[in-house]
């Protein structure tokens, strides 16, 4: 009996969460969504993606007759949480699209599909190497970790399962007499 309510309770609370599902060509290619219909998918990124920047900052001073310079840098960072909501901005080329992770338009990630990886849509940068991409973001540019290669585009797809039921009493049959 304990059996039984533990799966019930399970099948109860997986039925009413969210069913994020990685967003991939074939779901883009089968919907055929236009641009206006993009805008109105809700977003989100499958794993924490950390951008930042060095910012050089050369102050000098003068001190006893010396002049000093001294260098500072100060690092800008940008996260953006696994889980965190997206919203599509515009697709400057095809199956490229530029989300937006907050309230300003001009910083927005760009993605599209890798065929590496089953079609997910995937982080893009300007260029990859071995330990980090170099990505735009409200006009500046970033670094941001290799493992941001595989962050990906992901929506809650919550699929009703409807079964049409259509029933008649059968009403019974006698004998002729």
């Amino acid at each position: 009996m304990k059996t039984l309510a533990f799966f019930m309770t399970f099948f109860i609370l997986t039925s009413c969460g969210t069913n994020y599902k990685y967003f991939t060509t074939d779901l883009y290619e089968r919907y055929d969504w236009s641009k206006s219909e993009l805008r109105r998918i809700q977003f989100y990124v499958s794993q924490d993606i950390v951008l930042y920047r060095g910012v050089a900052d050369r102050a000098n001073r003068i001190q006893k007759g010396q002049i000093r310079l001294e260098n500072q840098e100060e690092v800008e960072e940008v996260i953006i949480k696994r889980g965190t909501p997206g919203v599509f901005i515009d697709a400057p080329r095809k199956n490229h699209f530029a989300i937006a992770f907050d309230d300003d338009r001009d910083h927005f990630l760009m993605f599209g599909p890798n065929s590496k990886a089953n079609g997910r849509f995937l982080l893009m940068a300007k260029d990859w190497n071995e330990h980090s991409g170099e990505i735009t973001y409200g006009g500046r540019i970033y670094e941001t970790t290799s493992a941001s290669a595989y962050a990906a585009l992901m929506v809650d797809i919550k699929r009703a399962k409807k079964t049409k039921y259509s029933s008649t009493t059968a009403e019974g049959r006698r004998v002729r007499r």
